[in-house]
């Protein structure tokens, strides 16, 4: 389905951070966005995207963890499911890989049915809301990305098999966590991989969410379900 793009407006988005051997050597799927994109050319990138306006009507197979749902609904007019459907079908369409649960799911939306004829439905209760961050002033679009940490062993998929994946993003593969900085990275990426090794490092969720709103020249950073602002 076509939609037509306001350049000017902040969009809301969702991104997957799939960890793979996350206590002996981790790792995270990453791929390359073309040098052609309007949007971070030639960056290396986690799976996602904006989130559509059929995400709103996908009925998740399993819902998201209580918590999340709570954090993702602070300060947001966005439904906390269509957020996690947004990643999970950007994670199946720009990697070929399935979050999902068994279901029988007869009425999939054209873009959800080679995932529906595997028999799954959207499963969220494995994703964990780490990170939020607005594309700052003067990109040429602009987005509210809500960052999610999944292991790799939810996946119903083979995780070494792109097969199935659009060509939105080339070199798909699994980068060692130590490796990943030596990539060609967006900013922001770099900031959610360091909170990514101080969660994997501490093995426990953190207490709240950073949330990076680039809404000043200060870059005012805030936490969601914690009240630690921090100018940086």
């Amino acid at each position: 389905m076509s939609e037509t793009i306001d350049k000017t407006a902040i969009r809301d988005a969702a991104t997957v951070i799939v960890v793979r051997d996350r206590i002996s050597k981790p790792s995270i799927l990453m791929g390359q966005r073309g040098a052609s994109a309007a949007f971070m050319p030639n960056k290396y990138v986690f799976p996602g995207g904006a989130v559509d306006a059929g995400d709103d009507d996908i009925a998740l197979g399993a819902d998201l963890p209580a918590l999340d749902a709570e954090r993702l609904s602070q300060e947001s007019t966005r439904a906390a499911p269509a957020l996690a459907i947004a990643a999970i079908r950007e994670l199946w369409e720009e990697t070929g890989q399935i979050l999902g649960t068994p279901s029988v799911w007869d009425d999939a939306p054209a873009d959800w049915r080679g995932f529906a004829q595997r028999g799954q439905r959207p499963n969220a209760s494995a994703l964990s809301f780490m990170f939020r961050a607005v594309t700052p002033q003067g990109n040429p679009r602009r987005f509210d990305a809500r960052f999610f940490m999944v292991d790799a062993d939810h996946l119903i998929t083979d995780p070494d098999d792109f097969n199935d994946a659009e060509d939105e993003l080339s070199h798909l593969q699994w980068v060692p966590l130590p490796d990943a900085r030596t990539l060609d990275l967006p900013f922001i990426t770099k900031v959610v991989l360091a909170e990514l090794e101080g969660t994997l490092k501490s093995g426990a969720p953190s207490a709240s969410v950073p949330f990076f709103r680039n809404n000043d020249e200060a870059r005012l950073v805030t936490r969601l379900g914690g009240h630690n602002p921090l100018d940086v």
